[in-house]
C-alpha cells in the first residue's frame, strides 16, 4: 500500500528551518535595556559629577569633552578611556556591587586636574 504525501508549501518549510536554525521565539523580546548616561568632561570637572545607578543595571556612559583631551578612570570597575573633543566615548558597565565609587580624569589637563573627579553611587 502506497502512502500519500501531504503537500507542504516551501514557505512553511523555510519558516521551520529558520526558526530551528536561529532560535527565533514568539513572545516578548529578550533584549536587555541599556540606560544611557551622558557625561561632559571639561576643565576641571565632569557634568554630572554625581551619578546613581542600580546594582545589576546595564549602563552605557556616553562621555564627551567640550574643550580638550581628558581621561575617564573608574578603577573599581576597571573602566578607563581617553576622551577626545568632538567624539563620543561609550563605556558599558553592569555594576555588581553596591557602594560609592570615585571616577576621575587620568589625563593631565592643567592646574586643577587633581580636582577633576566624580562619584558613581550603586544602590541595591
Amino acid at each position: 500500500m502506497k502512502k500519500k504525501l501531504l503537500p507542504i508549501s516551501l514557505c512553511a518549510v523555510c519558516a521551520v528551518v529558520i526558526t530551528v536554525s536561529f532560535g527565533f521565539r514568539c513572545g516578548s523580546p529578550t533584549t536587555v535595556q541599556e540606560r544611557v548616561i551622558k557625561i561632559t568632561a571639561r576643565k576641571f570637572d565632569f557634568s554630572p559629577a554625581e551619578i546613581t545607578v542600580k546594582k545589576g543595571e546595564v549602563v552605557v556612559l556616553e562621555i564627551t569633552s567640550s574643550d580638550r583631551v581628558h581621561g575617564f578612570n573608574l578603577p573599581d570597575f576597571k573602566l578607563s578611556s581617553e576622551i577626545k573633543p568632538g567624539e563620543v566615548t561609550r563605556l558599558r558597565l553592569t555594576p555588581g556591587k553596591p557602594g560609592q565609587f570615585v571616577f576621575s580624569c587620568n589625563v593631565f589637563c592643567g592646574s586643577g586636574h587633581e580636582d577633576m573627579a566624580g562619584t558613581l553611587t550603586v544602590t541595591e
